[in-house]
């Protein structure tokens, strides 16, 4: 006779839920408290800088492909863009735990993943030095770090008063736009709610386009009519516009203050837009290059 044809008495049924549901509590209690995983899919370059800052990368089996940071980390399988995704590549890792930024993808990946019985632990993104700690609060409770996510916190804290301190004796911000990419002569630039408009702000400078959310390809005019005193750009080898002569000559630049001066920061792109734990030193570094004669680098 099947098992699902037993006939129980009542208080033989109660006995068996209660019996299996200890069970499961049991089988699912190291996925709650976090410290048990040891084979962890880790999305997003700012999440595995957090789990590295924690002293967790050991519990590492893969990382996606924004995840450059710390340089071993690059020893780790990738498993792709953080928005294109393939389930196989992320399943086929083994992994414990899927520890990821929000916004993974794409949709249909991220449904497969969610079916597959793989704890998946999503962090909330933002573009402020809160966003920076409460993303800290969130891997170290995931990992069952909380001590030393404290820890790491606090020294984040620290390093964030200590920018805005610097910034803080700025006379007279300046205004910069933030170039995405200048690929086929479309401009792409950052607006508010962006990761570029964070760490501008954090350098205590204003976001040339501020006016319009997230990134938007502008029009030679909307350049000019910005006047930006700075163009902020990431440094990256296969974007055009890569040196300041070649920037500055396109027509969109020609006439801003930006080109005038030859004003061109250009900064690594995880260090510069990552919002992880080397954030307040990226924004204080930005503003020592905005503001040479007021700011002083960051030290180490």
């Amino acid at each position: 006779m099947s098992i699902f044809t037993i006939n129980l008495a009542p208080i033989e049924r109660f006995t068996l839920a209660v019996t299996i549901v200890s069970w499961l509590w049991f089988m699912m209690a190291p996925t709650a408290f976090g410290a048990d995983e040891k084979r962890i899919v880790s999305i997003g370059g700012s999440i595995t800088e957090i789990v590295s800052a924690l002293g967790e990368s050991h519990r590492l089996a893969a990382r996606d492909r924004t995840s450059n940071h710390p340089p071993q980390i690059m020893t780790l399988p990738d498993i792709g863009y953080i928005r294109a995704l393939s389930p196989e590549g992320v399943l086929s890792v083994n992994p414990d735990m899927i520890l990821t930024l929000e916004g993974f993808g794409p949709p249909e990946a991220a449904s497969v993943l969610r079916q597959a019985g793989v704890r998946i632990v999503e962090v909330p993104e933002g573009y402020d030095a809160a966003a920076v700690l409460r993303k800290v609060e969130a891997v170290a409770e995931a990992l069952g770090a909380e001590e030393k996510g404290q820890a790491l916190a606090d020294s984040i804290r620290t390093r964030f008063a200590e920018t805005a301190s610097a910034v803080g004796n700025v006379g007279n911000p300046l205004k910069v736009v933030f170039i995405l990419s200048t690929a086929g002569g479309r401009i792409m630039a950052a607006g508010r709610d962006s990761h570029a408009n964070g760490i501008i702000e954090l350098a205590g400078a204003k976001n040339a386009f501020a006016s319009f959310s997230g990134y938007k390809q502008v029009a030679e005019e909307a350049i000019i009519d910005a006047a930006p005193d700075v163009v902020l750009m990431m440094d990256r080898a296969d974007d055009h516009g890569a040196s300041a002569d070649s920037l500055f000559a396109m027509p969109a630049f020609s006439r801003t203050p930006a080109a005038k001066n030859k004003k061109l920061i250009k900064m690594d792109g995880m260090y510069l837009l990552g919002f992880g734990p080397r954030t307040p030193n990226a924004a204080r570094e930005l503003a020592a290059k905005l503001y040479p004669e007021t700011v002083a680098a960051p030290k180490g």
